[in-house]
């Protein structure tokens, strides 16, 4: 069966909606983001953990309110109930200015608006209803949202790390679209709270991984058994408090920054990496030297690379390519994307 439902919502909300949409990779064929498909994901893992936190705000509500002697429990109820709404309708944000999807929903996202719709409204209407749900699952922090759309991925590799088992899956950012097999150790969440990430070493090939989990599909765990060693556990340990995006090994890294690139460094937090030390102008990392390419391609002049040679090199002819296609004499820029 399949049904369609108009969800009113704020603009500020059905952004932000699409947003993470895009940053969990829910796209079509046509590469335009597929925000019916990410919303029933979200249906689907997400109301039985909003139905009971619900269920028990609304009774620690009714119990604080009944103390009150001349407030009868059926209005103690009533009364909760719209504080409740009240409190969640707060937390939309933006002009105000209202705004319509259409909720295409089927198979399991289907049994679970019909049980919504046979149990759950009493005066709330369906659209209020999904409104709510989203608002709240817009409350949490990105990484725990990631754990709930993601969340029979999760749940796989967490059973695959306790019983160390080998997991294979193939991931939308591999340059192969082959499988992968790793043995998991854990999983880390990068400082900013934006993404979490397996951190694991190769079955076959004797090397560290990390995989964002939002990008990683098909996961299946396989026969096959390994023995945790207490190194490799040791080192991806450290990895995911430092650096979980990355499992490539630390160089040593000097940069000389301008006032403005000392700013600029103080102000762009995503995936910055951790300075080991200052001296003056120079600020020295240990850090995986893709990451610090990556970071540092926003600076310009203002974050210039003394050693190593070979990364100067790099930052080099990233902005000398850069150049010449503005100047007209060159193509398109060739290099590598972002490796997370």
């Amino acid at each position: 069966m399949t049904e369609k439902y108009k969800i009113y919502l704020s603009e500020d909300t059905k952004a932000r909606l699409i947003n993470d949409a895009e940053l969990f990779e829910f796209f079509r064929n046509d590469g335009t983001v597929n925000l019916n498909g990410f919303l029933k994901e979200l249906i689907v893992n997400y109301f039985e953990q909003y139905r009971k936190d619900n269920d028990e705000l609304l009774n620690s509500v009714i119990n604080e309110l009944t103390t009150v002697k001349s407030l009868k429990s059926k209005d103690a109820s009533v009364l909760a109930e719209k504080i409740i709404r009240t409190y969640i309708n707060n937390k939309e944000t933006g002009s105000g200015k209202s705004t319509v999807i259409t909720l295409t929903v089927s198979g399991e996202s289907y049994n679970i608006i019909r049980i919504i719709e046979n149990n759950l409204l009493q005066d709330n209407s369906m659209s209020g209803y999904i409104k709510d749900m989203f608002l709240s699952y817009l409350s949490i922090p990105r990484h725990k949202r990631e754990e709930i759309i993601f969340k029979e991925t999760y749940e796989t590799i967490n059973r695959a790390i306790a019983e160390s088992r080998v997991l294979t899956f193939t991931s939308t950012f591999s340059k192969s679209k082959g499988p992968v097999h790793v043995e998991p150790y854990l999983i880390a969440t990068s400082k900013e709270e934006q993404f979490s990430y397996l951190l694991c070493h190769g079955h076959k090939y004797s090397n560290d991984h990390t995989f964002r989990i939002s990008r990683m599909r098909n996961v299946f765990i396989t026969t096959d058994t390994f023995v945790k060693n207490e190194t490799i556990q040791a080192r991806l340990t450290e990895i995911g408090m430092k650096h979980p995006h990355s499992a490539a090994p630390e160089k040593h890294v000097i940069i000389r920054m301008t006032e403005r690139g000392k700013q600029m460094y103080r102000m762009i937090v995503k995936n910055r990496p951790a300075v080991s030390e200052i001296n003056g102008d120079k600020y020295y990392f240990d850090w995986p030297e893709m990451q610090l390419e990556d970071y540092f391609r926003r600076f310009g002049k203002e974050a210039v690379v003394l050693k190593p040679r070979r990364l100067k090199d790099k930052l080099l002819k990233y902005y000398s390519e850069a150049a010449g296609a503005y100047e007209n004499k060159t193509g398109s820029y060739s290099g590598s994307p972002s490796s997370v």
